[in-house]
């Protein structure tokens, strides 16, 4: 069940295990990943739109503001949450800057993107790095909530990038940018040759 290291004229390939393999790469995986990424998708989807529909966040930009002033501790009675200085630092910064009349925008739009690449299936990987990102920002600003668990399914996201998009616009959309089933040479380069030795086994 370990990684093999494999050698060909392009140098050496550590091949993924079986296990790996079928719950990454393998298309017969494609519709669990189906199912995954357009929960996630729908969470953030609807997350967004009901950001998109309130003035707070679109017009104003109080409801970041007050997001950020909790996370800060600037609420009365409230401690901050955030555990390292360097964020709340960054987080008082864009305070400070008045940020939060762009950034709740900004918020939004991304949200909204997010929800309908998951749910269209394109660019499935970028979609999910994407989203975690935004899990991890919220998580490291002291909101807990769901955002752990969206995280961990983000990264399964990534890690499947292949295969998620199968029941989607990546079937269509990689192979036109040239990645990863685009061409014969593509796949030899993914891919090891069959007569390829592990390293160090005698031919």
């Amino acid at each position: 069940m370990s990684a093999k290291l494999v050698t060909n004229r392009e140098g050496n390939i550590i091949v993924d295990p079986p296990l790996a393999r079928f719950l990454f790469s393998d298309t017969r995986m494609a519709g669990v990943w189906l199912v995954v990424r357009v929960l996630l998708g729908w969470s953030w989807l609807t997350s967004g739109w009901g950001k998109f529909t309130n003035p707070a966040w679109m017009e104003t930009g109080v409801a970041l503001k007050g997001f950020w002033e909790r996370s800060l501790g600037l609420t009365e009675g409230v401690a901050s949450p955030i555990k390292f200085d360097w964020y709340g630092s960054f987080i008082e910064g864009m305070y400070n800057a008045g940020a939060y009349t762009w950034f709740a925008k900004l918020i939004v739009i991304g949200e909204i993107l997010v929800g309908l690449g998951l749910i269209a299936g394109l660019f499935v990987g970028i979609a999910a790095f994407f989203g975690g990102f935004l899990n991890w920002n919220f998580i490291m600003a002291g909101t807990a909530s769901s955002n752990g668990l969206y995280l961990v399914v983000a990264i399964l996201l990534i890690l499947a990038w292949k295969v998620a998009g199968w029941y989607g616009l990546d079937r269509f959309a990689l192979p036109f940018i040239g990645t990863p089933w685009a061409t014969k040479k593509a796949k030899q380069n993914a891919e090891p040759p069959l007569n390829a030795q592990p390293k160090g086994a005698s031919a």
